[in-house]
Formats: structure tokens, sequence, C-alpha cells
């Protein structure tokens, strides 16, 4: 049985961390609480909760909800089971506040994300398509198959995606690229951006090109509720590859 008392020489520290115990950190530091506040809320005890965190624990469902509760969340959010459900359905926050970004922000927000949506024109109707991409001297760089939707947009002024939600607070930010776009046939060019990616294409069996979007209009708008916490600019994920 479950208890929600840490481990003694029992436990294993190499234990992989688990889903559960990523969102519960996370969860934690985006409404800034120390593991001692939550255990207190909890009825758990700070050692346990550290467990939780780190390692592959399955706590029983008694702890789940007085965990949930604590974070402001709910038991599906937390093992996962809402994980493939579309953001956004939740209701909007109170007095929102809609701000304007301006570059730089823009990029810096760019610049911490990894997977964003690229709009193109495929037999004269409209498409747009996730890509992992990454940014680099003033590009926003993305490896596809030559004949894959996304490598379309080759050639052409491109529009390029990208937002973060935060169901939970109801906010988020969004930023679009609007740019050039073309196909890096350079080998020097080519092998730089590989040293640059953050990961490989999520998509395998090679043969891929990358594709360059240059920015000449960069725009973006986050909105923001006034009293909720704003989740750390490194957790938005990080990565480069091709759908």
């Amino acid at each position: 049985m479950t208890t929600d008392k840490a481990p003694g020489s029992g436990a294993r520290p190499g234990q992989p961390r688990s889903d559960l115990g990523r969102r519960a950190a996370l969860r934690r530091q985006q409404l800034g609480l120390t593991r001692e506040e939550v255990a207190a809320r909890a009825a758990a005890s700070p050692g346990y909760l550290q467990y939780v965190e780190e390692h592959g624990a399955e706590p029983d469902i008694g702890f789940l909800l007085r965990l949930a509760a604590a974070l402001d969340t709910t038991v599906a959010d937390l093992t996962g089971r809402t994980t493939d459900l579309p953001e956004g359905p939740g209701k909007a926050g109170a007095h929102p506040e809609v701000l304007v970004l301006g570059p730089a922000e823009c990029w810096e927000l760019l610049s911490t994300h990894g997977v964003g949506r690229v709009a193109v024109t495929l037999d004269d109707a409209p498409a747009v398509f996730p890509v992992n991409y990454t940014v680099a001297e003033g590009v926003i760089a993305y490896r596809t198959h030559a004949n894959s939707g996304p490598a379309a947009v080759a050639g052409h002024e491109a529009a390029l995606e990208v937002d973060h939600i935060d169901d939970a607070f109801s906010q988020g930010w969004s930023v679009l690229a609007v740019g050039p776009a073309e196909v890096v046939t350079g080998f020097y060019a080519s092998r730089a951006l590989e040293e640059q990616a953050y990961s490989a294409p999520w998509v395998g069996g090679g043969g891929y090109q990358w594709i360059t979007i240059r920015p000449t209009r960069l725009t973006g708008r986050r909105i923001r509720v006034p009293g909720a916490p704003v989740p750390p600019t490194g957790d938005t994920g990080r990565g480069s590859g091709a759908r």
C-alpha cells in the first residue's frame, strides 16, 4: 500500500523520474510554491513530495486528490489524462489584459520554444503543418522531406506561428513570423544548422533538407490575467526537427 511517508532504505535513487513527478514539479513552480508549502496543503511530508517529484512513485488516489487540490489542478491533469486534448477549453480569466509584444520579446519567445505551425498553399488550397524548428542568426529553420507539405513554402512568402497556452490560468501568448522561405543548399550552412539543432527530427527516415524563413514582419500578443503566475520562459520547451 502506498503511504505519504518518504521511503527509507528501500528507495531506489536511480529510478527514473515519472511524468507525474514532472507535472507536479512544474505546476508547483508555476504557482511559486515551495515543496514545504505544497506538502502542508496536501497533508504529506516534504520528503514524500520530493520522492514523488524526483522518482517513479505510484501514489494512491487519496494522495493524488490532495495533491491536485494543493496545486489547484485536477488528478486528470497531473496524471496526463488530458495530454491529448486540444488546448483552450477553459473559461476566460478575470479582467484579462492583451499586450502587444515588441520584436525583441517575440524573438525571445521564439528561441525558447520548439514547435510551430507553418502555413502553405497546396494545389491552390491553404494548409497548415506543425514543424519542430530552431532559431539561428535571425532566421527560423526546420528540417523536412523535399516533397512534403512544409517544403512547399520554399521560394514563397511564408508564415509561421508559435504559441503557448496556459489553460490553468487562461492566459498565453502567440508570435507570428512572416517572410521569404528558401531551401538551404550550402554544405556549411546546413552543417551549422545541424550543430545548433536541439534534437533530431521527430519523423525518421532521413533524406531531410533545411528550410529557412527570414522574418520581415514579426508580431506577437500576450494575454495576461492580473495576479496569475507567469511560467518560467525555459519551461516552454525547445527543439529542432521536422514533420
